[in-house]
């Protein structure tokens, strides 16, 4: 059945990407799109232009009955070596950041640092922390964003999202405060099954631009002292335990540069699992494993996975 789903897929990207609207590969290999650089080859990659178009190639997955994720740059993500069976979206090409009445408004593969160089350069503060975190608009948004006491929930005002649920009401909504249901590294979007976030409306508030660029600088030294950035990871890989900084009980229970196969315990952050070069999928959530199970036998705390695993265990 996907066999002829897939036939009657391609045409339609075809048609799309001769209009302008999109970009698409087959067998993708996804640890070029994966800031972990680990992963096997998706089915189909495709990377829309437009809100229209993201929202075009969504409804004809459900319509063919093809599964399909979507992603921002893969920067929180950790892609099966076997691959990817599926249509995987990623929203790049989906960038355009807008001033409008005071709003910051982001498309949702805008990159997040890039969102907080534009609230620089236009002269407003409240997007400091994310200077340096790599991730999209959409996938902060999912994930609630955070560093250095800062979060995407202190300043999205209002996401804008698709939800197949309510496909019958035109499926696209604007949803704002608290029903965005933020939490520590969670979000309401995450329990809306099939739902795809468009964007995002940022309220920020008017500072001082030479301030707002120290500030930024400030944190990007700190990042590149502490964190390593010159290996390929998923960033933190653990959520914070509650009482507990989780690199901390990692460092403690003598894991520090603890490895299997190419994948290896930063010796600079615990927090971190990079790839050393070589790493592959297995060996992630092989160490992966260890650290919980050595937390759990050291300290009794479970800990718990910040990385997305696609597909899903």
């Amino acid at each position: 059945m996907k066999f002829d789903a897939y036939k009657e897929l391609v045409p339609i990207l075809d048609g799309m990407r001769a209009k302008g609207e999109l970009e698409y590969t087959k067998d993708a290999p996804l640890a070029l799109v994966s800031s972990f650089r680990i992963g096997g080859p998706a089915d189909f990659a495709v990377w829309p232009y437009t809100r229209a178009a993201l929202l075009d190639v969504v409804i004809a997955l459900r319509r063919l009955g093809i599964r399909r994720d979507v992603f921002g740059n893969g920067s929180n993500v950790l892609f099966a070596d076997e691959g990817y069976r599926g249509v995987a979206i990623f929203t790049t090409k989906m960038n355009r950041t807008v001033l409008r009445d005071g709003i910051l408004w982001a498309d949702a593969g805008a990159s997040f640092t890039g969102l907080a160089v534009r609230a620089l350069q236009e002269g407003l503060t409240g997007l400091e922390f994310a200077y340096g975190i790599p991730g999209s608009v959409g996938g902060a948004i999912y994930m609630n964003a955070g560093a250095y006491d800062g979060e995407i929930a202190q300043v999205c005002r209002e996401t804008t999202v698709y939800d197949p649920a309510q496909a019958l009401l035109g499926g696209i909504s604007e949803i704002g405060g608290d029903a965005q249901g933020f939490g520590y590294r969670t979000s309401a979007f995450q329990f809306m099954e099939g739902a795809v976030i468009l964007g995002g409306k940022f309220k920020l508030k008017p500072g001082d631009p030479a301030e707002i660029k120290a500030k930024m600088d400030d944190l990007m030294a700190r990042r590149r002292g502490k964190q390593p950035l010159e290996y390929p990871s998923a960033g933190s890989t653990f959520k914070r335990a509650p009482g507990y900084f989780t690199a901390k009980l990692i460092h403690e229970a003598g894991l520090k540069g603890a490895a299997v196969g190419g994948a290896q315990v930063s010796e600079k952050h615990a927090g971190f699992v990079i790839n050393r070069g070589d790493a592959t999928a297995k060996d992630v959530l092989t160490l992966i494993e260890q650290i919980k199970d050595r937390i759990w036998q050291h300290f009794g705390v479970a800990i718990e996975c910040e990385v997305r695993i696609i597909p899903e265990r």
